[in-house]
This record gives C-alpha cells, sequence and structure tokens, in this order.
C-alpha cells in the first residue's frame, strides 16, 4: 500500500492508536464496518487494516477476519493487540495481495486507505484484486475524503500543530506540513511528532506519504471500470447523500456477475 518515497509504516505505527484516540468522532467508522459485516458475514478482509482499530471491532463479533498492510510494524502492533481474537494477518500491498482461492464475503479499506494508492494503474490493480477475492454476490467497501475545493486550493504554508495527546509518560505533539499537486490530485503530508517531558523536547520522528484525492464520479468511473456494476456513494457513515459539505465518500460496491 506505501509508496517507496513515504516513509509511512515504523513512526505512524508507534503512534497510531494515542493519536487517534484524540478524535472521539472517529468511531463512526468502526460502527459502520462492523454492522456491514454483521449483515454480509463473513469470511471479512481489510485491506491497509493498520494497528486494527476497525477490524478487531469485527473479530470481536466472533467474524473470521484477515488483515492485508504492507506495513509490519502496523502488523505487530495489531498482533499485540488482538489477544486471542485470531485474526490472520499478511504484509502485502493492497494492489497486488494474492490470497486466492481463499474468497470473502466483505472485503473493505477503511479510514480513507484507498487514497494511498496514488496512480491509476495501481488503483485498477487494487480492484482486479478485491474481485478475484470477493464470493459470488460479496461486497467491496471503502471511504475516501469528499475533496473541498477551498483547502485544496489554499497555498501550502508551515507546518502547523494538529493533534495533542500522551504516550509512555510523555506528552507528544504532531505538526504536520501539507503541499499539493494539484495536477496529479496528490496530497504530500510530512507529520513531525515531538515529544515532550515536563515542557522539555526530549526527541522527535517524522513521517511522510502522499494521499490522492477522489471526487465522486472519478470514483464511479473507476469502479465501472473494473466490473463493480453495482454501486451506492454515501456523504458519511449514516448513509446519508452526497451534500456540498458531507465530509466523505463512503463507497459500497459488488461487482457483476
Amino acid at each position: 500500500m506505501i509508496d517507496p518515497e513515504d516513509s509511512y509504516g515504523p513512526v505512524t505505527a508507534r503512534f497510531y492508536d494515542a493519536a487517534y484516540a484524540t478524535l472521539p468522532g472517529l468511531g463512526a467508522d468502526v460502527a459502520f464496518y462492523r454492522d456491514l459485516a454483521r449483515r454480509c458475514g463473513g469470511p471479512v478482509l481489510e485491506l491497509g487494516c493498520g494497528t486494527g482499530r476497525v477490524l478487531l471491532a469485527i473479530a470481536a463479533e466472533g467474524i473470521p477476519c484477515t488483515g492485508v498492510d504492507a506495513s509490519p510494524a502496523m502488523l505487530d502492533a495489531l498482533r499485540a493487540r488482538q489477544g486471542d481474537l485470531g485474526v490472520r494477518t499478511v504484509c502485502a500491498r493492497m494492489q497486488d495481495f494474492d490470497l486466492f482461492p481463499e474468497r470473502f464475503a466483505l472485503v473493505f479499506a477503511a479510514f480513507r486507505g484507498f487514497q494511498h494508492l496514488a496512480g491509476v494503474d495501481e488503483q485498477l490493480a487494487c480492484l482486479a484484486a478485491v474481485r478475484r477475492h470477493l464470493r459470488r454476490g460479496g461486497t467491496f467497501a471503502f471511504d475516501v475524503f469528499q475533496p473541498r475545493l477551498d483547502v485544496l486550493a489554499a497555498a501550502d504554508g508551515d507546518e502547523e500543530p494538529d493533534l495533542r495527546f500522551e504516550q509512555d509518560g510523555e506528552q507528544v505533539v504532531r505538526f504536520v506540513r501539507t503541499t499539493r499537486d494539484r495536477p496529479a490530485q496528490l496530497l504530500s503530508l510530512e507529520m513531525r511528532y515531538e515529544r515532550r517531558r515536563g515542557g522539555r523536547v526530549v526527541g522527535e520522528e517524522r513521517a511522510r506519504f502522499r494521499m490522492r484525492w477522489f471526487h465522486r464520479f472519478e470514483l464511479l468511473h473507476l469502479l465501472h471500470r473494473a466490473g463493480f456494476a453495482r454501486v451506492a456513494i454515501h456523504g458519511d457513515f449514516d448513509g446519508s447523500p452526497v451534500a456540498a459539505a458531507s465530509p466523505a465518500y463512503v463507497v459500497v460496491a459488488q461487482p457483476d456477475g
């Protein structure tokens, strides 16, 4: 899943759970994918599963689960968290994973994982791999952010603090610098985690990665081109229709045949 120029895995894995625990609204995606897994049944496959924030909630329902991620550090963190849930982990990229002939009732990519696929060839390769691994009547679901044109048009600026949290007895401040490649529809993000004890900086670590933004009908075109004939796109995890202020595109798709 991770571009060779990116350094997403080890640093992000270290801080991921503590950082995103500070965002109380994030749990809506967990409820959405868990409910979808209940309706689809198992087995379930998550692409870009990370530390298991979503997948472990599904496994706790007794549904057989497999998680794929390109970062060994992320998968190590998932295995450390899962206890006896029995989630299988596979280190692979989402555009060329291969578990065939195993097939799944639900394949999903939560928390904008699909946006790490920068090029159309990678996106179509991922969708083809998903189709190979879906059972007849199976479902593919994922979410991406809806691009805000005012944000994308803004000038690139200096890094800014966006999260503060505590971990291992330290106060951590995450700073983010964003640059935009508008013709390529790519955001490049550099995240600097500054660690402090008693108000004094004791260290810092950096992670860099890119994210592709998508427009609604671009997603429809990609999915239909990849053989997904039935596609629904919602504006949020509550199933609301897409509107100008919607924060996301939440996609639920099924292939033809």
